[in-house]
């Protein structure tokens, strides 16, 4: 590692050790930084672009809508492509999870074309598929809804 430099928390994660679900991933004073990992790390299963990109419009217009829309800071993809990154400010996991799945379920419930998915909004906007988003939020809401309780912590 080059002199001065700090390893970032993110990479001192072990991620063959990582399963699809929810975590936090780092606390920075009231900013919450929520790991929502989809994927298996390194599986070779990733997160197609134009996916990854329904997905983000859809779930970061649902949050920025929700009970915790005054909080939300951020909402986007992992640049590895195995999930996507929730910043909240001053909310309880709990809350946060449950607007999660929330925002998921109305994306795999919508009519109609994502959100913002024009040339004047969007700057890759011919990559945008409703279908691809739907699909990838009912398997991630599907693995959230089979974990019996989500403690928030990796490897637990």
């Amino acid at each position: 590692m080059e002199k001065n430099v700090e390893r970032i928390a993110s990479f001192s994660v072990d991620h063959d050790k990582i399963v699809p679900g929810m975590y936090i991933s780092r606390i920075d004073g009231d900013l919450v930084t929520y790991d929502l990992r989809t994927r298996v790390p390194n599986g070779g299963d990733y997160i197609d672009d134009c996916t990854m990109h329904s997905v983000e419009h859809m779930m970061a217009t649902f949050l920025r809508n929700s009970d915790i829309k005054e909080n939300v800071i951020y909402f986007g993809p992992m640049g590895c492509r195995t999930g996507f990154y929730l910043i909240v400010r001053d909310e309880k996991p709990e809350r946060v999870l449950r607007e999660v799945k929330l925002a998921l379920e109305k994306t795999v419930e919508h009519q109609g074309d994502v959100f913002g998915a024009t040339r004047v909004e969007c700057g890759n906007y011919l990559c945008l598929d409703i279908e691809d988003a739907k699909r990838e939020c009912r398997r991630y809401l599907d693995v959230l809804n089979s974990k019996e309780k989500i403690n928030f912590e990796y490897y637990s």
